[in-house]
């Protein structure tokens, strides 16, 4: 009899540690960290189309996107990865293939020379308060602020890009 009652304490206890388990998994999930998978080219060759990357969810709970960050846009039918570009309350405008943020040339150092000179003349453009202007890194296929996707609201921003999972040869945090 004592045997039983034992076992029978020790599947309650796993139980317990399985629901607890299952309730954090979930908790992280949903408030911390999730994953998306990238499609299409827009982000090469800083993303590759179909790498899996996790995102942070987090970080705009507490903050707002800086300049740079690889982000996550949520539409209703799909998601974006896109790298902010302009903040909200700034001016943006693309001159001969130089980006000026507040009339401020800005050196965009996370895209290639020849994606730069895809990127057609534009602007100036102010970007309204709590809207982000963004644009892939691969200029000449990207669907992005310039051409479909508009400004993006901040309640939009879901999460930023902070890691390469899969392929595993590509693991490296994203920049």
């Amino acid at each position: 009899m004592r045997t039983r009652v034992k076992k029978k304490n020790e599947w309650v206890e796993w139980g317990k540690a399985i629901v607890i388990a299952i309730l954090i998994a979930l908790f992280i999930r949903t408030f911390i960290f999730s994953t998306s998978i990238v499609e299409g080219e827009s982000m090469a060759p800083t993303l590759d189309n179909g790498e899996r990357i996790i995102f942070n969810k987090f970080s705009y709970l507490v903050g707002e996107p800086n300049r740079g960050d690889i982000v996550i846009i949520q539409r209703p039918h799909k998601n974006y990865v896109k790298r902010v570009i302009a903040l909200p309350g700034e001016t943006i405008e693309m001159i001969n293939h130089d980006l000026y943020i507040n009339k401020v040339k800005y050196d965009q150092t996370f895209i290639t020379e020849e994606a730069q000179k895809h990127t057609g003349n534009f602007g100036p453009i102010e970007i309204p308060e709590k809207s982000y202007f963004v644009m892939g890194d691969n200029r000449s296929i990207s669907k992005d602020s310039r051409n479909g996707l508009g400004f993006i609201e901040s309640k939009n921003i879901i999460g930023r890009s902070e890691l390469i999972i899969y392929p595993f040869t590509e693991w490296e945090l994203t920049k």
